[in-house]
């Protein structure tokens, strides 16, 4: 990949986004061997994609195709927004106004039950884009198991996504019911969270990556206690704990397969990117408004697990992730299990 420069273009997409009917960009044929002057074939324009991403470790794997983007140099036309919380981002996937979601791996089984149709999936995933990321953090040094929260208030993000379902299956695994033997006081944003670990001590939170980064900066007496990827593969070592995926409509890849399989191809290269070269990729983090300062970001992105996998990869780290959570709460992934064509490619 190109290396970028600081700006990074942050596109509103809003409910009145849309998709593009154009078409992708095609090859250029070569010159004509008679001699006469060949007339050049007019390239085609991008193809417009709108892409709703979260404000976090999605966002820093994204960095790099938003910013060839900005300057005009990406294969396709990328509209990438930037949102707070899930909540914000499923009725536009619901509602058909965006392209491409960044979203929780579970909400992603949420949208395909919502979006189903009798004609089959019209919401699929293509790529996982972060692996188990969570933390139990505390400003003290009180909790070495899952059994020490006990009676403990935990503040938390996440209601209705993975932190809310990893935690209460966790929980409940480790013999506590998350109803009566802990206090889970939800915030709507991770800021929230990091705010209230900063400032009262003896405070326990669940926080996802580059938070715990962030909120350690700021307290140097905030330690991770417990990484829920561990407790997870404890309690239950066939799976992988998935964290974040990459959904698309399905009427948009249909009517423009070429330019999604550009966009995989690009996305992949910008997760590759923000790992390979962490300085290069922090300030752009920064400028997305993701973490405040550069050396924050350097320090977050090994702990956030952003990765590029797809298909049939995939669709057994998901799927076994998804049965997971669907013996534990089946609501946490829509009702039931998706089916095969939830599966994009698959």
């Amino acid at each position: 990949m190109k290396r970028p420069v600081l700006a990074v273009a942050l596109v509103l997409v809003g409910l009145l986004g849309g998709c593009s009917s154009t078409a992708s960009p095609t090859v250029t044929p070569a010159a004509s061997s008679t001699t006469a002057t060949a007339t050049p074939e007019p390239t085609l324009e991008p193809t417009t994609i709108t892409i709703a991403s979260l404000k976090g470790p999605t966002t820093m794997g994204l960095v790099g195709l938003m910013q060839d983007a900005t300057a005009g140099t990406a294969a396709e036309d990328y509209q990438v927004t930037v949102y707070g919380t899930p909540d914000e981002v499923v009725p536009l996937v619901v509602q058909g106004a965006v392209d491409v979601a960044l979203v929780p791996a579970n909400l992603a089984a949420v949208l395909y039950a919502k979006t189903k149709t009798d004609a089959g999936a019209q919401v699929q995933v293509a790529a996982i884009n972060t692996l188990g990321m969570l933390e139990v953090v505390e400003a003290g040094d009180t909790i070495r198991s899952v059994a020490d929260l006990k009676g403990r208030t935990i503040y938390s993000t996440g209601k209705g996504a993975s932190p809310e379902y990893v935690l209460d299956y966790l929980l409940t695994k480790n013999g506590l019911d998350p109803a009566t033997d802990v206090d889970i006081q939800y915030k709507s944003e991770a800021t929230e969270v990091t705010a209230l670990l900063a400032a009262e001590p003896g405070a326990i939170g669940v926080l996802p990556q580059p938070y715990v980064t962030i909120v350690k900066s700021k307290n140097p007496a905030v330690r991770t206690a417990l990484s829920l990827s561990d407790e997870w593969a404890k309690v239950a070592p066939d799976s992988t704990m998935v964290t974040g995926v990459l959904v698309v409509r399905t009427q948009f890849v249909t009517e423009h397969p070429e330019a999604f399989a550009q966009l995989l191809t690009d996305y992949e290269a910008s997760t590759r990117f923000t790992n390979d070269h962490p300085e290069l990729a922090a300030p752009l983090i920064v400028a997305a408004g993701i973490v405040p300062a550069e050396p924050i970001a350097v320090a977050a992105i090994p702990a956030c697990h952003i990765t590029y996998i797809a298909g049939a990869e995939m669709k057994k780290s998901l799927g076994g992730y998804l049965t997971v959570l669907f013996d534990a709460a089946p609501a946490s992934v829509g009702g039931s299990l998706p089916g095969d064509d939830f599966y994009y490619g698959g």
